[in-house]
């Protein structure tokens, strides 16, 4: 093989890297986008710490939350969120999975704004 086909050879297996690299990098970045949604509270499950929230247009969507999922008072959110109530969640999505990032009680937020 002639140094000019060595290097033809190498210049696309280094092009296919980048390619690659980039693609994955590109699939990798959409998973860490931090999402929201608003609706009532259908559910809590403390013990596998989830939560299902039923949106406006009727849509149920179940939520994991963690130790580092952020509340108001910085309760766990088992605590400070029950059944009924309205909600706020910033979540991440991975594998069709959503966890929770933050959630807010909107619930007692409204009342304040209703009663002024």
């Amino acid at each position: 093989m002639s140094f000019r086909t060595k290097y033809r050879v190498a210049l696309l297996a280094a092009l296919v890297a980048v390619i690659t690299i980039g693609l994955s990098h590109r699939a990798m970045a959409n998973d860490d986008l931090v999402h929201a949604v608003k609706g009532v509270v259908k559910s809590v499950d403390k013990d596998t710490k989830t939560m299902v929230v039923k949106t406006a247009d009727g849509t149920e969507h179940t939520f994991k939350w963690t130790d580092k999922t952020a509340t108001r008072g910085g309760k766990d959110v088992g605590d400070s969120v029950t059944e009924g109530s309205k909600v706020a969640v910033r979540y991440t999505e991975k594998g069709g999975e959503k966890t929770a990032v933050g959630v807010k009680d909107l619930g007692k937020d409204t009342e304040k704004v209703l009663q002024k």
